[in-house]
């Protein structure tokens, strides 16, 4: 092969390689990518079935249900109520009436969490839930 040949086969080379470590790394983002929804959000369909997100909002007053370790509460964002089925330790921080995040998937029309996330102090609440919390009311004429 003359040198020329050579480098023409490097640069060939070269560029498949990164070609196939880009899309390597596309993909592991891609899987590793959880989106957040309001309860809103779920019940008009735009969160993905059969894929990991988060929803989050209030817990409702009066929701939590403890069966052991499975528990089941309803969270909202004032305008719309989902119910989350979770199994293991809540954290200390959670409690009715208080903000919360949880990370799962849709399962047959039910959220199962496989993480819960409750917010580490009075003034803390993640923006996405802030900004989904504020639009709910103002959707509703700015009742809370």
């Amino acid at each position: 092969m003359k040198p020329r040949h050579w480098k023409l086969a490097a640069a060939a080379g070269a560029l498949v390689t990164l070609g196939v470590v880009t899309a390597l790394v596309l993909r592991a983002f891609n899987s590793n990518l959880v989106f957040f929804y309001t309860p809103t959000q779920v019940s008009a369909g735009e969160a993905p079935s059969g894929r990991v997100f988060r929803v989050g909002g209030m817990v409702e007053a009066g929701s939590v249900q403890r069966d052991g370790v499975k528990v089941s509460f309803r969270v909202t964002d004032t305008a719309r109520t989902m119910t989350v089925a979770y199994e293991g330790m809540l954290p200390d921080l959670f409690k009715e009436g208080k903000g919360v995040v949880a990370q799962g998937r849709l399962v047959n029309g039910e959220f199962i969490a496989q993480e819960v996330l409750a917010k580490h102090d009075e003034n803390y609440m993640p923006p996405e839930a802030a900004a989904a919390m504020k639009a709910a009311s103002a959707a509703r004429g700015g009742r809370t």
